[in-house]
């Protein structure tokens, strides 16, 4: 099916070796988090037995040797993003802190009254409610991207939305309902013509696809550990070394400081002045051991295998009349992330009744209900596929599905 040695890449995760209800574990909800495999499990062991220590803070060995690890988590994290330096890359507690942080520390320095932020209908609260905020308090405009039928931004859109009062730009790269992998290069591109500057969510990209942010061009980037088999707690926060610097920083404390007085302090480079208080060394040691495995891996190999779960399940999926999937049909510019509806069922119901088949997946409304709203939607079923999903996991899902109705009474 792939490049993937798929056997061997499933001994790697305990928990798909276990029963649920009965049954073999088919996990398809990695848009809400991945599995860890034995390796980064084993190495969050190792540094807690072994080089636990407070980074930047000790002459003793353990300081220095946890020191040693953070740090050469940092160029881990830079080479897989293809950022310029680790000076630009900063360890936050997921990709919703990092998106505050660039809210919090640009936008409300930097948008003033009658600016524009424009972000996607389609966003994660996460990347809506901290643009809420700093339009309301420095009493700017909030302009939203909608989406056509097939629910993409289309040229026509973007033109039409980012104008010259547009200050920033805020958008995933991939949505974390419909699966659309948006087009930030072009949106890059033509806001930055007009003088904005670019966030871009990589949550739901980060852990399926290649990632650039030079080649993307984008001036903030974000992501988080716990989605591409990391641990939770941690997440990144890239951003171009000179807008970084000229921010102030987003909490005071502890090992951001240069120098402190009674009644003043300046503060440390980059990317210290980000990271105040004591850090989450061991959550960093798990990223680095994550991205590892993505690494030997290979990421192409892992798009390509999503691609091709995917395109089948839909396949599969509309073939059953009383399902309807939302968003994109066809796998142009799509990752593996399928929402849909089965007729006369609510969503909870449907994700309760797929549990008990030993299947696993998202319902609700996905942190994302002004795209509910949108598309007149109280809620959907989410499949989202990983490297570890097999076609035995689809066939189970397609089997408890095909097995829905019924148990509500219906004829399927």
């Amino acid at each position: 099916m792939s490049n993937l040695n798929l056997e061997k890449i499933i001994k790697d995760f305990p928990v798909l070796s276990q029963n649920f209800n009965g049954k073999r574990l088919a996990y398809l909800d990695n848009g809400a988090t991945t599995q860890k495999p034995s390796q980064v499990i084993n190495a969050m062991s190792e540094y807690n037995k072994h080089s636990h220590g407070n980074p930047h803070r000790g002459a003793h060995q353990l300081s220095i040797k946890a020191t040693e690890e953070y740090d050469l988590a940092k160029e881990v994290v830079r080479q897989f993003i293809n950022a310029k330096s680790i000076e630009e890359i900063i360890f936050t507690k997921g990709a919703t802190e990092s998106l505050n942080l660039v809210a919090q520390s640009y936008g409300l320095d930097n948008i003033k009254e009658n600016d524009e932020i424009v972000i996607a209908i389609s966003e994660h609260h996460s990347n809506i409610l901290p643009w809420q905020r700093v339009a309301r308090l420095r009493g700017a405009k909030l302009k939203y991207l909608y989406l056509n039928a097939e629910g993409r931004i289309t040229p026509e859109e973007i033109v039409n939305k980012i104008s010259k009062n547009t200050k920033i730009v805020s958008i995933a790269q991939m949505s974390n309902v419909l699966g659309t992998i948006n087009p930030i290069k072009e949106i890059v591109d033509y806001a930055h013509k007009i003088g904005a500057i670019v966030i871009v969510d990589g949550a739901q990209s980060a852990p399926h696809m290649k990632i650039d942010v030079q080649k993307l061009g984008a001036d903030f980037f974000v992501f988080s550990g716990h989605k591409l088999m990391g641990p939770m707690g941690i997440g990144v926060l890239y951003g171009k070394k000179e807008l970084l610097e000229k921010m102030s920083p987003y909490l005071l404390g502890g090992d951001m400081i240069e120098y402190v007085t009674e009644q003043d302090a300046t503060f440390a480079p980059l990317p210290f002045k980000f990271e105040a208080g004591t850090q989450n060394v061991e959550g960093a040691i798990g990223l680095k051991a994550a991205i590892n495995y993505i690494q030997q891996i290979g990421i192409d190999n892992i798009t390509e295998h999503e691609r091709k779960l995917t395109e089948y399940t839909m396949d599969k999926l509309l073939s059953i009349p009383y399902i309807k999937i939302q968003g994109p049909k066809n796998m142009d510019n799509k990752g593996g992330i399928i929402s849909f509806t089965v007729d006369d069922v609510h969503p909870h119901d449907v994700a309760t009744i797929l549990d008990s088949y030993g299947v696993a997946i998202r319902s609700g409304h996905h942190c994302a209900q002004p795209l509910m709203k949108y598309l007149n939607l109280p809620a959907t079923s989410r499949i989202s596929f990983y490297l570890y999903n097999s076609m035995e996991d689809v066939e189970q899902l397609i089997y408890a599905i095909k097995n829905i109705r019924k148990w509500l009474g219906y004829a399927s």
